[in-house]
């Protein structure tokens, strides 16, 4: 009785460690795949050429580094609609191309 005790407890236990390790591995979305064209390309000029960004694999040297800066997914939706400094407004972009590439800068600038 007891080993069958232990037996179920240890499956619980580690059915709950499966649980928390999926919780705690970054996720990747389409939105994700998305956010790095728009950041790498699908933007006019490319936020490429001027931000790096190490999960896009960009190295620009123009504007802040996104990885340093780490803003939030406002923070840029901001400088999208506004432009900011030396970097433009982007009203190129679709309302929703802004949120994907603003999400996506966000989430891998803390990568």
């Amino acid at each position: 009785m007891q080993k069958k005790i232990f037996s179920h407890f240890a499956g619980v236990i580690g059915a709950v460690a499966l649980v928390f390790a999926a919780t705690l591995a970054p996720v990747a979305s389409a939105n994700d795949e998305e956010g790095k064209l728009l950041f790498l390309k699908g933007a006019a000029p490319a936020c490429a050429i001027c931000h790096a960004l190490e999960a896009a694999g960009a190295a620009g040297a123009v504007g802040p580094s996104m990885n340093e800066l780490k803003p939030d997914a406002a923070r840029v939706m901001n400088a999208l609609k506004n432009g900011i400094g030396q970097m433009p407004a982007y009203s190129s972009l679709t309302p929703e191309q802004m949120k994907i590439l603003s999400e996506y800068v966000a989430k891998a600038s803390r990568e």
